[in-house]
């Protein structure tokens, strides 16, 4: 292959202010994609100064759970901005992840995760594919609140708010105005999760009234995610749920191409975190052939996120036209496009001394004047204006009990909880793994150790008091409380599950 290349363009003119801004180096292949994205940086002049900390597998050894050590914490709160290599998580017990650790902790909660194809350069089944995804980063299951209750079952809380679903979707119309987006999908699953992931689907109804240039859609999570699969040109920029989007954005990247060349932006009220979406691998850790490519697009996403557009430009279209030329890692080498296997540092080098050309077939990265950064800053307020504090009535309890007598018979336990109800409750609806069996249950439903029993307000009104001997009455009947919910109606609606037989 011939090393003349065209000539460059005019350089990017270097800034005398210069963005503070801290990196992790991070574990496994961490370290070295790191040094090779500081090296492009460095060579296009990027206005930053970078302040290095420790954070992964040395902080976790130096006794910090997380992997953060305070020093880390006060950097990244002074500076505002981390970019991240990727870290190890030890095995076993007692140590929590940096990622999960740090979205929560700073306020994090949009994922941006853009997802274009770059065929035929980078092979994929869907060509021009261009999605962006925006997860919801903090809530959901992530919360990460599991209990064991009984011998057999565990469960996790899945807690979603209205704040948090406000600002999330905001953002990703936000996102969409700015960039020139046409659309904006909301995937959940409501049909099922009427609660919680309707509430993330009523609120998006509501902020796509104020964005009437944007056409805004809602999808069940199956069926959007087999046509994303599919027919990824149907969506431009999708907004969902947490555990949703970390599925939808991994499966999104291998469709436009390679998980490996994603990037993430973690953005929040006053500070951001860019990352690649891979993990650390440690089988390839020193060996000079990861491919650097995820960490540099999210070094671009944190230069567009400081203002700096035309140096995120330049080195994108300097990354493009070396993957036209040829120059691939390891993971993209194929027999129609590749000419030369390169290690991370020599993929480095090449980005770097092509600053300046353009691509000749993969569409470029073009900036003018009125360019705004492409990460919109948080929307701090709430985006819908507060609706007065609705009345709140406890109608009734759902109460959880560890009960395993043999045949694990619903029609043995009902007559127990009927003499328990009193005078005040009634028995309404006995569930097990949420599937009524009483009244008129299925001898064919599989019961395990665990039972909700939902006991409703005589006249429709109850007090704590009478749930609490309530809960005393079933304890003296032998008959243990793992778990209570109170049950509310809020305006008179139900605030709770509907139980079939009530």
């Amino acid at each position: 292959m011939s090393t003349v290349l065209n000539t460059p363009l005019s350089p990017v003119p270097v800034k005398t202010h210069k963005h503070r801004v801290c990196v992790a180096r991070g574990d496994g292949i961490g370290p070295e994609i790191t040094d090779a994205v500081l090296h492009i940086l460095r060579e296009a002049g990027v206005p930053v100064e970078f302040e290095p900390l420790e954070l992964g597998e040395r902080a976790y050894r130096a006794g910090h759970a997380a992997g953060i050590p305070d020093a880390a914490w006060e950097a990244i709160t002074a500076r505002g901005v981390l970019l991240k290599g990727p870290i190890t998580t030890p095995q076993g017990g007692g140590y929590k992840s940096v990622n999960v650790t740090l979205r929560k902790a700073l306020g994090l909660y949009a994922n941006v995760r853009p997802c274009v194809a770059l065929h035929p350069y980078v092979p994929s089944q869907h060509p021009g594919m261009d999605v962006v995804i925006v997860r919801e980063n903090e809530e959901d299951t992530y919360g990460g609140i599991e209990h064991r209750q009984t011998g057999e079952v565990v469960q996790c809380l899945k807690l979603i708010s209205r704040p948090g679903c406000e600002r999330v979707i905001r953002y990703a119309f936000e996102y969409a105005r700015r960039n020139g987006r046409r659309k904006v999908s909301c995937l959940t699953k409501d049909n099922i999760m009427k609660l919680t992931d309707g509430l993330f689907h009523t609120v998006f109804e509501e902020i796509a009234r104020e964005y009437p240039e944007l056409e805004a859609e809602h999808r069940i999570i199956d069926i959007g995610a087999a046509r994303l699969a599919t027919r990824p040109r149907e969506f431009d920029v999708i907004v969902t749920l947490n555990l949703y989007g970390d599925i939808l954005s991994d499966i999104a990247a291998e469709l436009a191409g390679s998980i490996g060349m994603a990037a993430s932006a973690n953005v929040g009220g006053t500070l951001a975190m860019f990352e690649a979406v891979h993990g650390s691998a440690p089988d390839i850790a020193g060996k000079n052939v990861a491919n650097p490519s995820g960490l540099l697009l999210a070094a671009l996403m944190m230069l567009e996120h400081l203002g700096e557009q035309a140096t995120a430009a330049s080195i994108h279209n300097a990354w493009l036209r070396t993957l036209e030329d040829g120059l691939h890692t390891a993971d993209l080498m194929n027999e129609a496009t590749s000419k030369r296997c390169v290690g991370t540092r020599e993929f480095a080098h090449a980005v770097a001394m092509r600053l300046g050309l353009m691509p000749k077939v993969l569409k470029p990265r073009t900036v003018d004047d009125t360019d705004v950064p492409q990460l919109p800053p948080c929307a701090t307020r709430p985006s819908i204006a507060p609706a007065a504090r609705a009345e709140k009535r406890c109608v009734g309890i759902d109460v959880f009990l560890d009960w395993d007598a043999p045949g694990r018979d619903a029609a043995q336990l009902a007559p127990r909880l009927q003499a328990a109800a009193g005078a005040s409750l009634r028995l309404a609806l006995i569930t097990n793994r949420g599937v009524r069996v009483w009244p008129e249950g299925h001898a064919q439903t599989l019961c395990t150790d665990h039972w909700r029993c939902r006991f409703l307000a005589q006249d429709d009104h109850c007090d704590h008091a009478m749930l609490l001997a309530l809960q005393q009455r079933l304890l003296d009947a032998g008959l243990e409380s793992i778990k209570t919910e109170n049950l509310y109606t809020f305006d008179g609606k139900p605030g709770y599950s509907a139980g079939q037989g009530e």
